[in-house]
């Protein structure tokens, strides 16, 4: 009898092992059900300024090379070929050459080729008779002298110097190869690309729609027949829908601390992960026009911060204080501790931080008797409302009464790039944790992202030097005095680096959230659902 129960517990385990193996294998099929936090402008990743438009569209593309899907933290050892089948660099560093993948189509059929590549580089530099309407990444080419081709399957960037960081450009999703035959005004509204989901429908305000590509190059993949994003602005209404079962993932990295918490308790069998975005919230200031014209009153804005506060109120502590450049352990080129404390308004004593404040606001004109009136603009979605009405209170502090001025998403990113705007509270997501990427988009003369008009030219021959420096601690070190001199100059004060959940359902699988970029994450062609 005894080894009789020994045999029968001996098979139990074998079954189960085996359900164990069966279950663990991806299986075809299945619409994946993801409620999106707003209406995105268009349906072109090249012309937006948003993961609005990355996480829905991004499945629909392909880049050159691209971040291991699932490795948390992107940096240059995780890159994977995409459409190029390799890539190599010439001897003098100045050249990247890509040999092409073979047979790839894009959804209408026709063939992807070397053209596609040069016509999709040549419209971000600037270089086309097809322009974007908004090109908001254009200076990551601007050390790109051009890109040539070798036949149909072989294209080269040809830079006018060297810049090591080009291909963790090229690997990150806002960077996808467009077709030449398709216009750009084509793309806003009806994407064609040879990734792994085709697009089907766009419903502003409503939802967007993709379908699994038959012929995709990658046999075998994607697992999903669909995927269906449903707009629902309400935050709190689609934390219900989730937990009711009506979606299997929430919104990436948008899920609040608090929220989390009722997800654990109504849900407790959801995964759900708390991660830093690389995503910043700060103050965006129109230098160019009174009174923010003053550097005094730009420097009281940024001693008036109490940057704790933010993280106590919004994510219960879980938050991040830094620069320009994410925070350690998953920033890649984060300041020392010690060296963001010496920057003014970036020590512990807050009281001393805005006496100090107000004594620039009382040189500038302004006191107990004369208040600064201004409006604080800031996009209509929560993660940016909630800090802007609590930077709203805090600049009371220093003489300042803010009114809230909420902005559509579709208006928000072209409203502040054309200076359309005095005071703002904005978000900066650094698609690639590299200094290149956030310097040069975000600070350099001239940029469409330079929403603040910041320009020092002594600062910008700086990023030209970290950019060229081969020695990573060499750069590094490089980077935090640039990223210290940007805090120094108020170019546009770091108040926070967040911190944020994702949730899904337990039988979706291979999803990996990204740890220091919320733009790269979201081609989706190996994630499955186990049911």
């Amino acid at each position: 009898m005894r080894s009789g129960r020994a045999f029968a517990a001996a098979m139990s385990c074998l079954l189960l092992l085996g359900s164990i193996a069966i279950a663990g294998e991806p299986k075809q099929g299945g619409i994946f059900r993801i409620y999106h936090r707003d209406s995105p402008g268009s349906a072109s990743i090249h012309e937006g300024a948003t993961n609005s438009i990355n996480i829905p569209f991004m499945p629909v593309f392909n880049n050159l090379v691209i971040y291991d899907q699932h490795i948390a933290q992107n940096s240059l050892d995780d890159i994977r070929p995409e459409l190029a089948e390799s890539w190599a660099w010439s001897a003098d560093k100045k050249t990247l050459t890509f040999k092409l993948r073979q047979g790839v189509k894009w959804h209408d059929g026709k063939p992807f080729t070397s053209a596609d590549v040069k016509c999709t580089f040549d419209m971000l530099m600037g270089q086309s008779q097809q322009k974007f309407r908004q090109n908001p990444r254009k200076t990551w080419y601007d050390q790109v002298n051009d890109v040539t081709t070798n036949g149909d399957y072989e294209a080269s960037f040809n830079l006018k110097r060297l810049q090591p960081s080009l291909l963790a450009l090229l690997a990150s999703g806002y960077t996808p190869v467009y077709p030449c035959h398709v216009s750009p005004a084509e793309m806003r509204t009806h994407p064609i690309g040879t990734g792994p989901f085709k697009f089907v429908e766009f419903k502003a305000n409503e939802s967007i729609k993709l379908t699994r590509n038959e012929n995709y190059w990658k046999k075998g993949l994607p697992y999903l027949d669909g995927i269906e994003f449903t707009i629902i602005p309400n935050r709190s209404t689609a934390i219900l829908a989730f937990i009711a079962g009506k979606f299997d993932m929430t919104y990436p990295t948008e899920v609040t601390i608090p929220l989390l918490k009722d997800v654990k308790t109504q849900a407790p069998n959801a995964v759900c992960v708390v991660a830093p975005t690389n995503v910043s919230a700060n103050i965006i200031v129109n230098s160019s026009n009174r009174p923010f014209d003053n550097l005094d009153i730009r420097r009281a804005l940024a001693l008036a911060l109490d940057r704790k506060a933010f993280i106590s109120i919004l994510f219960e502590g879980q938050g991040d204080i830094g620069g320009t450049m994410e925070p350690a352990p998953d920033g890649l080129w984060a300041m020392p501790k010690e060296m963001l404390e010496q920057i003014p308004g970036y020590g512990p004593d807050i009281n001393a931080n805005r006496e100090a404040a107000k004594k620039l606001m009382q040189k500038a004109g302004y006191g107990p008797d004369k208040h600064l009136a201004v409006k604080v603009s800031t996009r209509n979605i929560p993660i940016y409302r909630d800090p802007a009405v609590i930077l709203i209170d805090q600049l009371k502090s220093i003489y300042i009464d803010g009114e809230l001025d909420v902005v559509d998403t579709a208006q928000w990113f072209p409203k502040v790039a054309r200076k359309d705007y005095a005071l703002g509270l904005n978000l900066t997501g650094n698609a690639v944790d590299d200094p290149d990427q956030s310097f040069y988009e975000n600070y350099s003369c001239g940029s469409e992202r330079n929403y603040t008009n910041y320009c020092n030219k002594d600062i910008e021959k700086l990023f030209d030097e970290q950019s060229q420096e081969t020695d990573v601690q060499k750069r590094k070190k490089l980077v935090w005095e640039i990223d210290k001199k940007l805090q120094e100059d108020v170019a546009r004060p770091i108040i926070f680096h967040s911190r944020q959940g994702t949730c899904w359902q337990p039988y979706v699988k291979g999803v990996t959230i990204m740890v220091n970029s919320s733009f790269n994450g979201y081609r989706y062609e190996d994630v499955w659902l186990n049911k």
